[in-house]
């Protein structure tokens, strides 16, 4: 019998996405080899300095093809799932891609003898109003139908370099005179760091988490909107006012916007609904042991991180007095 001295390998699907990046860069610094499954390869390059020569490779993947995805798993020892997407297009509506396309993961995974990690969202729950959050939640059962020992993280809202939510609207505050309060600017997030969400996917990778648990994983703050836009004026030396957006105006406004085409909207009716919902950490994960500090992990703040990646968005730049404000 031949053994292998090679690492273990670990196949991650959309890892080239915002949160899929760091997990790829995490399990890199563990030696790990990887393989990368996405749908365009040839945009994902930029990923490869993340290790030495050869330890991550990129494969074509499309989680509507299910002889792609047993491709991508085929002698894998761990599996991870990084797909989501925010809003629907075309083709990669939420049930296709939260929904169906992590059954086929799950089902390929197990169909190899795979380990898997998912990464769902706080909020997923399949009598939500949004179609996102039901769609998320209807993708974890059908993980745990076909991996009972998966382990599945849900993240509150994430923020990083490259993230979607801080950097649009510190970008809405450099070029409108006022920022948008939707449904009054009450709901509370607990922001989490992206490294901080890579860490927990390599603890579980490496098998010193317990598997067939769903984490909740939030940062060391509770903020409401309001209170992170707030942060985001500080930080980037603007003065902006702020208008309440009743939740009914708002989806309608968000309704249009998700049918102009060739944009991608800033802002659709389902995420609306969703904010209607708080996205902080259980009070039963914490009861339990399931959340960062459980897995060994300080949550960190953002305001440790978020000057570091949005001083663009000050007026001048980093050269700009931050006593003053534009």
């Amino acid at each position: 019998m031949t053994v292998s001295n090679l690492p273990p390998l670990v196949t991650v699907f959309g890892g080239s996405g915002f949160v899929g990046r760091y997990v790829v860069r995490a399990l890199a610094k563990r030696g790990y080899r990887i393989r990368v499954a996405v749908r365009r390869p040839d945009l994902a390059g930029f990923l490869r300095p993340d290790g030495y020569a050869g330890q991550i490779a990129l494969m074509q993947a499309n989680l509507r093809n299910r002889q792609s995805v047993e491709r991508a798993v085929a002698g894998a020892s761990h599996v991870v799932n990084c797909v989501g997407i925010l809003f629907e297009s075309g083709k990669n509506g939420f049930d296709a891609v939260q929904d169906l396309g992590a059954k086929t993961i799950a089902e390929a995974a197990a169909s190899a003898g795979a380990r898997l990690t998912h990464i769902s969202a706080i909020g997923a729950d399949v009598k939500s109003a949004s179609s996102y959050a039901r769609t998320k939640a209807r993708g974890e059962l059908a993980i745990l139908e076909a991996l009972p020992e998966a382990v599945i993280l849900r993240p509150s809202i994430i923020f990083g370099k490259e993230d979607n939510f801080f950097n649009k609207f510190a970008a809405m505050a450099r070029n409108l005179p006022f920022l948008p309060l939707i449904g009054g600017g009450n709901t509370k997030f607990q922001p989490v760091f992206v490294g901080d969400v890579a860490e927990a996917v390599a603890r579980t990778v490496d098998g010193t988490v317990a598997s067939g648990l769903t984490y909740e994983l939030g940062g060391p703050e509770v903020m409401t909107f309001r209170q992170c836009l707030e942060t985001i004026l500080r930080v980037t030396c603007r003065k902006r006012g702020f208008v309440s957006l009743p939740f009914g105006i708002a989806s309608l406004i968000g309704g249009v916007a998700s049918k102009i085409p060739l944009i991608t909207p800033p802002l659709t009716a389902d995420q609306v609904t969703l904010l209607k919902t708080d996205t902080i950490v259980s009070e039963a994960a914490r009861s339990e042991g399931r959340t960062l500090a459980d897995m060994g992990i300080q949550p960190t703040l953002l305001g440790n991180v978020l000057p570091h990646y949005v001083v663009h968005y000050r007026p001048q730049g980093q050269f700009t007095n931050t006593g003053k404000a534009a």
